[in-house]
C-alpha cells in the first residue's frame, strides 16, 4: 500500500496534481482514493464532477471523497464534546457559545486526517492520495499526534484514575458533570487513532510526501521552510512538483519579464531541493479541470505511458533516503545534509538574513531554511561525516536539553541573529 500526501501554499495546483496522480493509479490498475483534507474543498470542481462526505466512485478503480469535517468531528470528538458542552453550560455559558468551545483549534482538520487511517486498515485500497490543507494547516497536524501520545502516557492514566477516585464524593456535594468511563474511552481511542495515522505517514516505505509550488520567489520560500519541517518531523519527501512553468515557446513579448524571473526561480528551486527530483509542468493552454486535462496532466509529469510502470508510475518512491535531517547529539541540535564528493576546506556556511543558512562550495550554492528551534541559536561547528555536512548548533546554557522526540517547532520562539563561519 502507498500513501501519497501533495502539500504546498494555497493556490498553487495540489488538488489538480493529486487529482492527475490518481487518475494514472486507476489507469494502472491500482485501487485509488483521493481524498481533499482541505475545508475548501475542490476536488469536485478538479474532477468537473460532484463529489460528496462519503467515497464516490469517478472511473474504475478510482474512488474520491471531500471530508465532511462537521461529520468526521462527531465520529471522532463527539463523546467528548458533549461532555465539554455540559461542562460549559454548567458553568453558565451560552448553550451555541458552549459547543464552539468545545472545539479544540485545528480538530476539525485533524480529524478529517483520521480518514487516512481508516481507509488504510480497511484494506480496501492500494493507494490513498491526500489533496491536503495549505502548508501552515498541514505541518501543525502533522505535529498534534506527538502531542497526543505524549499526553495519553503520562497524564491520561493519572486523571482517569483521579476522577474515578473522586467521582463518588463529587455526586454527594455538586452537581458538577463528572465524565464516566465512555469519555475517557473516547480520549483513549481517539489518541489511539491519531498514533496510527503518525505511524503510517511517518513510515517511509508507505507513504510520500510531495510538495507543490508555482515558481515563484514567495512560494519556494514557503515551500522550502516546510521541506525543512517535514524532515524535522521525520515525514519523507520525495519529489517535488513544480507547477505552471511557461514553456519556451510562449512568444508574447508581455510575459518576457515573467520568464525571466521563473528562469532564476527555477534555478533556487533546484539549489533549495536537491538531491529530490523536480517535476516541471507547463501553464498549459485551458485550465485543467475534467478528465481529459487531468490526464494530460498526469502524462506530462509521470510518463505518456500509463503501462511502462517506471517513471510512469506514480507510487514508485522518487527519492530514497534523508536529503536533510535534524536530530539530536552531545548537547547540540545537529543539521544533516548531504554533500558527497566535496572536501570540507570547500565548504562555507553563512547566515541570511532570512533565517536561512546558505552553504556555499565554490559557485554552487544552497539556502536551507532554519526551523525557528534553531534560527535563535548559535553555530558551533560543522563537520564532514560519510558524505554528510552535519552542521552543529548549540544549545542556550540557561536552556535544558529536551528530549529528542520534543523537538518540536511550534515549541521554539524565533530569535533574529547572523552569524559566519567555515566547516571544520
Amino acid at each position: 500500500m502507498r500513501i501519497l500526501l501533495y502539500t504546498g501554499k494555497g493556490g498553487v495546483g495540489k488538488t489538480s496534481i493529486s487529482a492527475a496522480t490518481a487518475i494514472r493509479c486507476a489507469q494502472l490498475g491500482y485501487r485509488t482514493a483521493v481524498l481533499s483534507t482541505d475545508p475548501a474543498h475542490s476536488l469536485g470542481d478538479s474532477f468537473d464532477r460532484p463529489i460528496g462526505n462519503e467515497l464516490t466512485e469517478l472511473a474504475p478503480n478510482l474512488w474520491g471523497q471531500e471530508i465532511d469535517l462537521l461529520n468526521q468531528m462527531d465520529k471522532y470528538w463527539g463523546r467528548v464534546q458533549g461532555y465539554l458542552n455540559a461542562l460549559f453550560s454548567w458553568q453558565g455559558m451560552d448553550e451555541l457559545v458552549a459547543e464552539e468551545t468545545s472545539v479544540l483549534p485545528g480538530m476539525e482538520e485533524l480529524a478529517s486526517l483520521m480518514q487516512i487511517t481508516y481507509l488504510a486498515d480497511s484494506g480496501d485500497y492500494d493507494v490513498i492520495i491526500i489533496d491536503a490543507a495549505p502548508t501552515g494547516s498541514t505541518l501543525q497536524l502533522l505535529s498534534l499526534p506527538d502531542i497526543a501520545r505524549w499526553y495519553l502516557e503520562k497524564i491520561f492514566p493519572f486523571q482517569r484514575r483521579t476522577v474515578q477516585l473522586a467521582r463518588p464524593v463529587v455526586k454527594r456535594i455538586s452537581d458538577i458533570p463528572i465524565p464516566d468511563e465512555d469519555f475517557f474511552d473516547s480520549i483513549e481511542g481517539l489518541v489511539g487513532f491519531l498514533a496510527r495515522m503518525s505511524e503510517l505517514l511517518s513510515n517511509p516505505t508507505i507513504s510520500s510526501m510531495r510538495i507543490v509550488l508555482n515558481p515563484e520567489k514567495m512560494v519556494v520560500k514557503e515551500a522550502q521552510r516546510a521541506y525543512t519541517y517535514l524532515n524535522l518531523y521525520g515525514y519523507a519527501v520525495d519529489a517535488v512538483i513544480c507547477n505552471r512553468v511557461f514553456p519556451q515557446e510562449l512568444m508574447d513579448g508581455y510575459f518576457d519579464q515573467w520568464k525571466i524571473a521563473q528562469r532564476q526561480n527555477l534555478e533556487l528551486v533546484r539549489e533549495c531541493f536537491h538531491p529530490l527530483p523536480i517535476f516541471e509542468i507547463p501553464f498549459f493552454r485551458q485550465e485543467v479541470t475534467g478528465m481529459e486535462m487531468l490526464r494530460l496532466m498526469a502524462d506530462t509529469v509521470f510518463g505518456a505511458d500509463p503501462v511502462r510502470g517506471g517513471e510512469g508510475d506514480p507510487t514508485r518512491h522518487f527519492y530514497i533516503g534523508k536529503p536533510q535531517e535534524v536530530l539530536r547529539q552531545n548537547g547540540h541540535y545537529v543539521l544533516s545534509i548531504p554533500l558527497p564528493l566535496v572536501e570540507r576546506e570547500q565548504v562555507h556556511l553563512h547566515r541570511s538574513v532570512f533565517d536561512e543558512l546558505v552553504v556555499r562550495i565554490g559557485n554552487w550554492k544552497r539556502n536551507i531554511a532554519l526551523p525557528l528551534g534553531l534560527a535563535k541559536l548559535e553555530i558551533d561547528g560543522a563537520t564532514y561525516v560519510e558524505d554528510r555536512l552535519n552542521i552543529r548548533f548549540a544549545l542556550a546554557e540557561s536552556t535544558p536539553e529536551p528530549p529528542a522526540e520534543s523537538l518540536q517547532p511550534n515549541a521554539w520562539q524565533a530569535l533574529r541573529a547572523r552569524f559566519g563561519g567555515k566547516a571544520t
